[in-house]
């Protein structure tokens, strides 16, 4: 495998575009699309809130036909707890790419994020879709980067190359998110695109313990959002002897994968609403994963934890404190053993070791700064 530059539109056959609709009142661009030039297989996973946004509804519906062309995106509006409006509002935006690309409502996913509880500016998205539209292009994937961001800094993407049976396979990608962070699905948006020829069960499997691996074993501040979502479409464009069934085949397609929804779930913790430090707690000796993700979370999102990281501040103590909150049995001051790396560095290592079994879990996360607290008292 081999890291290379790019993002969505690396992979053969996807083009992309982003523009500006005029939803956010400063001009950046808030629109995005991502288009396949043949039916690819879409598979994706969404937030478990029982609080969906509109476009997360209807994304869903669409997504179960397993195959689609399109993924529609905007950021600025969430268009979340806007009522029926909302839902036609959504229904409306796929089925007008649809229209422009000859497809079907069901072959376009749409998704927004933003503000929550405002009526989403439809009539600017209709708008700008002709032009969102007429400019897609293979060198399109780093405007729909930009377009999908809030209160993000920096632009989220990765992409990898590898060998499948004889064929160059690529895998790229894009994502959002800052603030609002933690994914069982957060507010961030994922987007995998894949040349790769490969089934529908088994991209659902490959997506589904990737995500495991990245999206879900991040936390910047320990809420989860409405809106979250990540999508992966694979064309087959690459042509290699499709993957039907875990082999070699799939062991490769599932490395590089993992490695870009990795990567780029790493890229939201360091672009982590104020965020100064990197953090990546590390549980090992647990009694089962579960057991070892819960108490590697509870960590990361302990407030005390993250405070004394800002300060660069190595008190055990705060971790000691967020293990025992948990009241596992077995677990006392004689079976808990913490390891720091150096606080006052960007990038922090906290490690707990258990006598409880052979399980271990990893979970990344960032400090929590003023700067933090600034952005989200002044968020609306």
């Amino acid at each position: 495998m081999k890291i290379i530059k790019g993002g969505v539109c690396t992979p053969k056959g996807f083009l992309a575009n982003g523009v500006s609709s005029g939803i956010k009142r400063s001009g950046k661009l808030d629109l995005g699309v991502i288009v396949s030039e043949v039916p690819a297989v879409v598979a994706g996973v969404f937030t478990k809130s029982s609080i969906k946004a509109a476009p997360l509804i209807v994304s869903m519906k669409h997504i179960k036909k397993g195959s689609g062309r399109a993924v529609v995106a905007n950021s600025g509006n969430a268009n979340c707890f806007t009522g029926p409006a909302g839902l036609r509002y959504a229904q409306g935006t796929a089925e007008a790419v649809a229209g422009f690309l000859g497809v079907g409502p069901a072959d376009v996913l749409v998704t927004s994020t933003g503000i929550i509880g405002k009526t989403l500016p439809y009539n600017k998205i209709i708008d700008a879709l002709p032009a969102l539209l007429k400019g897609v292009g293979s060198k399109g994937g780093g405007n729909f980067a930009r377009a999908i961001m809030t209160t993000d800094l920096k632009v989220k993407e990765c992409a990898v190359s590898l060998v499948i049976g004889g064929k160059k396979v690529s895998v790229g990608g894009c994502a959002k998110g800052s603030g609002m962070i933690e994914p069982n699905m957060a507010t961030m948006l994922g987007f995998i695109t894949t040349d790769a020829s490969i089934s529908l069960k088994m991209l659902k499997l490959a997506l589904k313990r990737a995500t495991e691996r990245s999206f879900n074993s991040i936390t910047v501040d320990g809420c989860m959002s409405t809106n979250d979502m990540v999508t992966v479409q694979a064309n087959g464009l690459a042509a290699n002897t499709k993957i039907t069934a875990q082999g070699a085949d799939f062991k490769k397609f599932y490395g590089a994968l993992e490695f870009v929804c990795v990567d780029l779930a790493k890229q939201i913790v360091l672009d982590g609403e104020g965020a100064t430090k990197f953090i990546a707690v590390h549980v090992k000796g647990a009694a089962d994963g579960p057991q070892a993700r819960t108490i590697a979370k509870t960590i990361a999102n302990s407030p005390l934890v993250k405070t004394a990281a800002f300060g660069s501040n190595p008190n055990w103590g705060r971790v000691a404190a967020a293990v025992g909150s948990l009241g596992i049995a077995r677990i006392n001051e004689n079976s808990v053993k913490i390891t720091f790396s150096p606080f006052d560095k960007k990038e922090i290592s906290i490690g707990v070791e258990l006598s409880l079994g052979r399980a271990e879990a990893t979970v990344y996360t960032c400090d929590l700064s003023l700067e933090y607290v600034r952005i989200n008292g002044e968020y609306n």
